[in-house]
């Protein structure tokens, strides 16, 4: 979900558009329970069987040449990320004794792990082991297992570096961006509504259990959320005095916004904020599952943005997780029948060894696309 990527992708991305084929599923029901339940047992079983001694997913270092313009330091700050969101997937998956003690060694190494830092001057994608770390340590710190005097010092105290580092990288506006613009300053000037709703529920519990000095910074990130909401429904990608909003192909349109809109929406009512009614959630599934092509086209396309509307891959399962947590705030007699709609997008995606991936291949762009998926499924479980 790492996103903006430069010219150089468009003259290196050619080789690999061919997208890697689904794990066949047969004939079997696949917006059912149970399939939803036999994919998040592969998943697990990835997550289990790919496990690094030392707790932690994947490489901390480049995997492609696609991506070698971005600094040392950035990769680093997305395998954080993908780590975070392994192990929020642990978390909230059925206990076993194998996934236990990998969810516990998840859980040690992101409390050990180095902070995540700016790379370069215009390359702030630090911030995204800052977002989703602070969301995996709120709801780590929630979980009773977690709430004994061995685990509960280093939840609190890493969930603290990572809203605090948050806190001092939220843009004038009260957005989170990953990028800066000249003349660079150590607050960055840019931030996006997806990456800001992505954190700010977890930022209104972080506030309640002591974390933040600054109990404003999650008024300011859910107010920058609701500024970017456009009478068509969908989210402007970031905030700007006037929307990008020209008619036509566009990022703003609906169909540009499917993975933004699902975000937002689930952002501000989680935070309290009832001007997102039942209507408008509603609303927003309509239209997810009603343009779900624009999503489904660019998938695995390694070029960013380069599909309609502007999509890109990295949407996908982003878009996916989120629709799942939407699904969950309407009321329950409703939910069924979007549940199984979601089961069927995910599942026709899954490949034969549990994983999932929606854009290069880089492994943690596998882990954090087996995660979000996984949480997906579990959210309707």
């Amino acid at each position: 979900m790492i996103l903006g990527r430069s010219l150089l992708l468009c003259l290196l991305a050619g080789s690999l558009c061919a997208q890697l084929p689904a794990k066949p599923q047969g004939a079997a029901d696949q917006g059912s329970r149970e399939a939803a339940r036999q994919g998040v047992d592969k998943a697990l079983a990835f997550f289990v069987g790919t496990q690094h001694p030392d707790g932690s997913w994947g490489s901390k270092s480049c995997d492609t040449t696609l991506e070698m313009e971005f600094a040392v330091e950035t990769h680093y700050a997305w395998s954080v990320a993908a780590h975070a969101l392994a192990t929020m997937a642990l978390l909230q998956a059925p206990e076993t004794p194998e996934r236990r003690a990998a969810l516990d060694k998840a859980v040690r190494w992101l409390v050990d792990c180095r902070m995540t830092l700016r790379g370069t001057t215009w390359d702030n994608d630090a911030v995204w082991g800052w977002i989703y770390g602070a969301v995996a340590s709120v709801a780590i710190a929630q979980d009773p297992r977690y709430s004994t005097d061995l685990w509960r010092g280093p939840v609190h105290q890493r969930g603290r570096e990572f809203v605090g580092w948050l806190a001092k990288n939220q843009e004038p506006l009260g957005g989170f961006g990953y990028y800066d613009d000249p003349p660079y300053t150590q607050r960055p000037k840019w931030g996006t509504s997806f990456s800001t709703g992505a954190v700010v529920p977890a930022l209104d519990v972080a506030t309640q259990l002591g974390w933040l000095e600054d109990a404003q910074v999650k008024d300011r990130a859910a107010e920058y959320v609701r500024r970017c909401r456009l009478p068509n429904g969908a989210y402007s990608y970031d905030l700007t005095p006037i929307p990008r909003l020209r008619g036509g192909e566009e990022i703003n349109n609906v169909k540009g916004s499917l993975g933004r809109i699902q975000t937002c929406h689930w952002a501000l009512r989680a935070a309290g904020d009832h001007g997102v009614t039942d209507a408008d959630l509603r609303r927003g599934l309509e239209q997810f599952f009603a343009h779900h092509k624009f999503l489904a086209v660019a998938r695995m396309r390694p070029v960013p943005h380069e599909a309609y509307y502007a999509n890109a891959g990295y949407f996908f399962y982003f878009g996916h997780y989120y629709c799942a947590q939407v699904i969950e705030l309407l009321p329950e007699a409703e939910r069924e029948p979007w549940r199984r709609q979601l089961r069927e997008k995910i599942l026709q995606t899954q490949r034969a060894d549990g994983t999932y991936c929606d854009f290069l291949g880089s492994s943690y762009m596998i882990v954090s696309s087996t995660a979000f998926a996984t949480l997906g499924l579990l959210a309707g479980l």
